[in-house]
């Protein structure tokens, strides 16, 4: 006999066996044959809405109440649960509209609360306020709504005295706790944010080991709790989330990616909207297209989070999609105003019209500047008499002039590349040179200008610039970006300093061998892109037996360093070489033919399985597409090959 067809006179039991043991869908299904014979049943409709509530499919468990309500109309919680459904579901207004009938004393106060949710959910903040002086003020729930009407308005250290107000009035609240940390995150209170997601973490794992907490690392099969209750009271996906955005913050990424395992296991249809935006930026460097998409997916959902549509806009701004992004602004122009600052809609705007007129969004970027620079002045002097006051807030005023800072040096360096995609790097060194004297020792000021000095062939201005940043990471280079370096080595080299550049690479040989040896299965590049760029600047001069031969030591061994990055740099000088041949500007010697050859045949051997063109994170009409079977290393070295042969006049 099936385990879902009960014995004879066992139906109630098996049924209330099941929901105990939280096996909703297979009490549902029990439910849904007996309902057949009986569909009015007023048991059965009632354990079908409630196995669908705690399912969390509350549009099923809202039909479900709906039709309870219409054939008793008389009970009144049942209406109530109808509308608690809709809000759950995100039907505010229907679900606002179903309250308008509850007049029963009985639940009035649990009507009341959950009008005050519907208006919160739909950012009738007054309509809160006025439903809020109409509860007991002693009440946990009213003072826990009170402190996040203040946590709306930016009060956070008012809101931390009043949910800190509600936890003495109850017992441990993992949602008390959560709404404590959250706060503390807004006034970047890092520390205690953490200490409150450690509690609800040991409080989790404590009452619900079954949760998997912890589990969900992607080295073994696990099994998935799904929308469980336990895992709703727990309020474990609402504070590792928390703390994913913590590291993220704090620039800890490896971290924050770690952190997404402590969230119990979940297949991709149960996952939450937060966790799913999470994984979609974490994701970005490594596939960047997943990430765009589940974005998107995620923009057209009910609820959403508020930052997916302008994290998913400066994105498409990122990867240059200005077409799409232009697309998304123009088709949500309600979600513009409700979820973009007026910063990131200036800046998107900006950015989105330097497209197709540099000059109009020169002078955007110069008005967002404007407003900066007034914004950074008034913090300044803020912060002269904070510290000469000795007050405590000197703290979040020194946190907002960073965060001001921040985006004054993305506006500028935005502004700067209107100027670098023409090729001024005049003008770039011109742009620095103005806000020098307010941002001048920040980081991504002082790369950009080694860049602009590299490329101006100001090698010795780069190396003032690229080393310091380099050395403050010199026992930990492969954190340093592989292109820094390789420009630093190539700007030793051209100032005589080959000793300096001899060190480095050594240091970097050494770290990667380091590396490989704790992780035998991690891939690194540094070293491999570093000779790749020594040996493109002696091909760029016409030295291709040097330039050639880098290239050679460079993707040794060919399982580990060859790639479609990698192999851009050889194809494009073995291109200029055949090209430089083929005119009979340079004449190719044996030596350099033989070897050629043979690194070729190794090239072709390892490739192919590995794409010569990555795809880029978004398809258009523009997109070039290549057919798969011409799209792999050995496809485009067995064509190199041949070219060399015809050209060199070798036979194979």
């Amino acid at each position: 006999m099936s385990a879902l067809q009960p014995k004879d006179g066992e139906l109630t039991s098996t049924i209330y066996r099941l929901i105990k043991d939280a096996s909703y869908a297979d009490a549902i299904q029990i439910l849904n044959k007996e309902l057949k014979n009986s569909p009015l049943s007023r048991a059965g409709l009632s354990l079908l809405a409630y196995c669908h509530y705690q399912k969390q499919d509350y549009e099923a468990a809202a039909e479900y109440y709906n039709q309870l309500a219409q054939i008793h109309p008389e009970v009144s919680e049942y209406r109530l649960y109808h509308a608690q459904a809709l809000y759950k579901a995100g039907s505010y207004p229907d679900s606002l509209h179903a309250t308008q009938t509850l007049d029963s004393p009985t639940i009035q106060k649990k009507v009341l609360k959950l009008r005050a949710a519907v208006k919160y959910a739909e950012g009738d903040f007054h309509g809160v306020k006025v439903i809020l002086d109409q509860l007991n003020p002693h009440d946990v729930d009213t003072v826990s709504n009170q402190a996040c009407m203040l946590y709306k308005d930016g009060c956070f250290e008012e809101a931390v005295e009043k949910f800190t107000h509600a936890v003495h009035l109850s017992s441990f609240s993992p949602d008390l706790s959560y709404n404590l940390a959250l706060c503390h995150y807004q006034l970047r209170h890092y520390d205690t944010a953490q200490k409150h997601i450690t509690d609800i973490m040991d409080n989790g794992i404590q009452k619900y080991p079954e949760l998997g907490i912890g589990t969900a690392t992607g080295r073994f099969e696990i099994t998935s709790v799904g929308k469980s209750p336990p895992l709703h009271a727990t309020a474990m996906v609402e504070a590792v989330n928390l703390k994913v955005a913590i590291e993220y913050q704090l620039k800890n990424y490896e971290s924050a990616q770690m952190a997404l395992t402590n969230i119990p296991p979940r297949t991709e249809e149960e996952l939450d909207a937060v966790t799913l935006h999470n994984q979609a930026l974490l994701g970005m460097e490594s596939n960047p297209s997943e990430g765009l998409q589940r974005l998107n997916y995620l923009l057209n959902q009910t609820p959403s989070p508020p930052e997916a549509f302008g994290n998913l806009l400066l994105l498409y701004c990122r990867y240059e999609y200005f077409d799409l992004a232009a697309d998304i602004l123009a088709e949500n122009a309600h979600l513009t105003y409700k979820n973009l600052s007026q910063f990131v809609y200036e800046f998107l705007d900006a950015l989105i019209t330097g497209q197709t007129a540099s000059d109009e969004a020169f002078q955007k970027f110069e008005n967002i500047i404007s407003g900066l620079l007034e914004q950074l002045r008034k913090l300044t002097h803020q912060v002269q008499n904070k510290n000469q006051n000795h007050d405590e807030t000197l703290t979040k005023v020194i946190h907002d002039y960073d965060e001001t800072l921040e985006r004054f040096v993305s506006v500028l360096m935005a502004q700067a590349k209107i100027f670098w995609d023409c090729g001024d790097y005049d003008g770039v060194e011109r742009l620095f040179q103005r806000s020098g004297s307010l941002c001048s020792k920040h980081d991504t000021l002082r790369l950009n200008v080694a860049h602009v000095s590299f490329m101006q062939n100001k090698y010795r201005k780069a190396i003032s610039f690229y080393e310091p940043l380099v050395k403050k990471k010199y026992d930990d280079l492969l954190s340093v970006s592989a292109v820094v370096l390789a420009n630093l080595c190539v700007a030793y080299i051209m100032t005589g300093q080959n000793e300096e550049a001899e060190e480095l690479m050594r240091r970097l040989e050494k770290e990667e061998e380091q590396s490989a040896f704790m992780d035998p299965e991690r891939k690194s590049y540094h070293l491999c892109i570093v000779n790749l760029v020594i040996g493109t600047l002696y091909c760029a001069k016409g030295n291709y037996d040097f330039g050639i031969s880098r290239m050679f030591k460079s993707l040794e061994p060919y399982p580990k360093k060859l790639s479609a990055d990698t192999w851009f740099y050889v194809k494009r000088c073995f291109l200029s070489l055949l090209a430089n041949a083929a005119r009979q500007i340079i004449a190719l010697k044996d030596d350099l033919v033989e070897e050629s050859l043979l690194f070729l045949t190794q090239c072709e051997a390892h490739g192919d399985t590995i794409p010569a063109y990555l795809e880029p994170p978004v398809n258009d009409s523009s997109t070039l597409t290549l057919h798969p079977g011409k799209n792999s290393i050995t496809y485009e070295a067995r064509l190199l090959r041949l070219l060399l042969l015809e050209i060199s006049g070798w036979e194979e």
